[in-house]
């Protein structure tokens, strides 16, 4: 029983480590709520579970708590992501040159800027917005430069 416990949390952290992989779209929270979630389904599956019914219980339990675990995680990624696009999008359309706005993901705590430093028309006519950015997640501070250019359907797409 403990071995087939232990097997299931190894590979519980082995599909974890799988989804902060580049390409796999994950990030440290999906990481984190996947290997938390496995966890807590294996103790809730062993605690359910009965005689030779144990075993299965702590499995299925493992692989319920694996997922649910991973969606949880990948919410909150998708929360940020979404705050700070929101906010590139409303400050590329609206705010004026040297304008910082910024976004807060309360559930997290991470944080970010928002700032165009230069407008202008590219050689195809299109409005272009050169930004810098900042990304703050757990207190450390990554910065950007980059240009983007408004879409024929209204919305800014960054080129660069």
């Amino acid at each position: 029983m403990k071995r087939f416990i232990a097997a299931i949390s190894i590979a519980s952290l082995a599909f974890a480590g799988c989804s902060s992989l580049p390409g796999y779209g994950g990030g440290q929270k999906e990481a984190v709520g996947t290997v938390v979630g496995a966890g807590t389904g294996a103790l809730i599956g062993s605690q359910i579970g009965g005689g030779k019914g144990k075993l299965a219980a702590v499995a299925v339990g493992t692989l319920a708590g694996a997922l649910l675990g991973q969606q949880v995680g990948k919410s909150l990624d998708r929360a940020d992501n979404s705050a700070m696009q929101s906010t590139a999008q409303r400050s590329l359309e609206a705010s004026r040159t040297y304008e910082t706005d910024e976004w807060r993901n309360p559930d997290s705590g991470h944080s970010g800027t928002f700032t165009p430093t230069r407008t202008y028309q590219n050689e195809s006519g299109q409005s272009c917005r050169e930004y810098n950015q900042t990304v703050t997640i757990e207190g450390e501070t990554q910065t950007a430069h980059g240009t983007a250019c408004r879409q024929s359907d209204g919305s800014w797409l960054i080129v660069n």
